[in-house]
């Protein structure tokens, strides 16, 4: 029997770089979310070309301020279709923004600094100016479906120039 291979090393505090999505434990694949909120605009899709467009609407059960579900636990059971991101789903899904963790690392690509794994500080997905908050206009409460074209916007799918840097600016 030969002996396991050794990871590369330096990458032992990288669990991203060394582990594939499905050999990542629970605690490490919610930890590959950096708290933007920006999955949890509303999307809208045009059915002739599969376009999607972002609005400034939110879910319901998005605390717009913290990025956070108020509900994270039972979303599902609260937002019907709301979508649990998988490692088989999430290399398919074409409406995650291209700053998403998870799509980083799905792609083969690394984290931008301000992501909590990489800065330590949760707050830096704000200071990069990646997150929905202070962007959020409405909820899918308050703004009806037949009103959600008037809502579409943008900078979801743009990274700030900030968030582009190789590292935190001082």
């Amino acid at each position: 029997m030969t002996a396991p291979l050794k990871r590369p090393s330096g990458q032992e505090g990288f669990f991203w770089k060394t582990k594939t999505l499905e050999e990542m434990s629970e605690a490490e694949w919610e930890s590959l979310c950096d708290g933007c909120g920006r999955c949890c605009l509303e999307k809208l899709e045009d059915e002739d070309t599969g376009d999607i467009y972002f609005t400034h609407i939110s879910c319901r059960l998005l605390d717009a301020g913290l990025c956070a579900c108020k509900d994270y636990a039972n979303r599902s059971e609260q937002v019907t279709d709301c979508v649990r991101l998988t490692p088989e789903n999430v290399r398919t899904i074409t409406w995650l923004p291209p700053s998403c963790g998870y799509r980083l690392v799905a792609e083969g690509r690394d984290l931008y600094w301000w992501h909590p794994l990489i800065s330590g500080d949760p707050q830096t997905v704000h200071e990069a100016g990646v997150s929905v908050r202070g962007r959020v206009e409405g909820t899918e409460d308050t703004v009806p479906d037949d009103q959600l074209e008037n809502h579409i916007v943008a900078w979801p799918v743009l990274l700030p120039k900030r968030a582009k840097l190789k590292r935190r600016p001082k």
